[in-house]
């Protein structure tokens, strides 16, 4: 994606549109989690791609890590005030799903049923 680096708009869309940013940050909305909590509530990322997507938000200041000195070693992925100031975002994300895109709407053309536990987001 290309970047105006003087548009705000731009910006912000390099952040949250990177793969899997906005569902880390809802799930961090809960509060901590570690490495396998994150792992288990988004289906079909592979912890390679998760590690990688956490050390990105780090160097963004988006998501903070917590190492404690435990055998065997825990470790906690936060959000910072920065990663926080997207929680609005979000919801306005979820506000325009529910409204707008609905289940119907995720129907195949010339469908008559969708089931709804086919459409699950963990």
């Amino acid at each position: 994606m290309a970047v105006d680096e003087t548009c705000p708009v731009c910006r912000t869309a390099e952040v949250v549109c990177a793969k899997w940013t906005l569902l880390l940050v809802r799930d961090l909305a809960e509060g901590r989690s570690r490495f396998c909590e994150l792992e288990r509530s988004l289906a079909g990322i592979s912890p390679r791609t998760l590690s990688l997507r956490l050390r990105a938000l780090e160097v963004q200041e988006i998501v903070e890590r917590h190492t404690f000195p435990e055998v065997p070693p825990r470790v906690e992925y936060a959000l910072t005030e920065k990663g926080r100031a997207l929680l609005p975002i979000i919801e306005d994300m979820r506000a325009y799903g529910e409204e707008w895109l609905g289940i119907a709407d995720l129907a195949p053309a010339g469908a008559d049923f969708v089931d709804p536990d086919a459409l699950a987001v963990a």
